[in-house]
């Protein structure tokens, strides 16, 4: 009988550029029509029989293998602290997709003292929104937005953003400046806990990714 195929979620974006040699050094190679900018394909077979990659959104990685559909993925830590998923395991940081989360506002608010008890915050991040202004006995209303959340405030939608930041210069070109930073994230490797203790192969790629991580660091 053949084993089942092992399912390998991994995030659409900047990330999966920084994660491919990673991947790569782990033994997870993808087959060449994963490399064609115009193929839309969401699912690829690599270099080992038994295993499938998918490409997905960043939040459906995580999705897909806490509830088992995948076995393993690569996501950052923000979709991973967003969700909070129980059947969701976390046992490598890659040290790649640095970046954080942060509040920002328009420039022309940043330093104003705000006496409000209640705030509307544009963002993709309701859960990790909530928890940091809760921290600060404020009430966060969020409006949940999947991008362009640099535009909300000029357009009246909510007075400030919550949304990752790498180099501020999307903020800046958008008359916004970072006021508070939530969280930083790095790419982290996620496994179905079910799976990693029912399948040995995942238990194997684990170790070889954690392997590779020691060497680079």
């Amino acid at each position: 009988m053949p084993e089942t195929q092992l399912t390998f979620a991994v995030p659409k974006g900047r990330i999966l550029d920084e994660a491919l040699p990673v991947m790569a050094r782990a033994g997870v190679v993808p087959e060449d029509a994963f490399h064609d900018k115009h193929n839309r394909s969401l699912s690829f077979a690599t270099t080992r029989a038994d295993m499938r990659l998918i490409r997905v959104r960043a939040f459906d990685v995580a999705t897909f293998v806490a509830h088992g559909a995948a076995q393993i993925g690569i996501v950052g830590s923000d979709v991973i602290e967003e969700f909070d998923y129980s059947d969701l395991y976390a046992p490598v940081d890659l040290d790649i997709g640095h970046c954080h989360l942060a509040v920002a506002e328009p420039a022309e608010q940043a330093g104003i003292a705000s006496r409000d008890s209640h705030l509307r915050v544009a963002t993709k991040y309701p859960n990790l929104t909530r928890r940091h202004f809760e921290r600060m006995g404020v009430q966060a209303e969020c409006v949940k937005l999947n991008g362009a959340m640099e535009i909300a405030p000029a357009l009246g939608l909510a007075g400030r953003i919550v949304d990752l930041v790498s180099s501020g210069q999307t903020l800046k070109e958008n008359g916004l400046v970072e006021t508070s930073r939530i969280l930083d994230i790095t790419a982290r490797l996620i496994v179905n806990r079910a799976a990693l203790k029912t399948d040995p192969r995942v238990a194997a790629l684990v170790d070889a990714f954690r392997a590779q991580a020691q060497e680079a660091a």
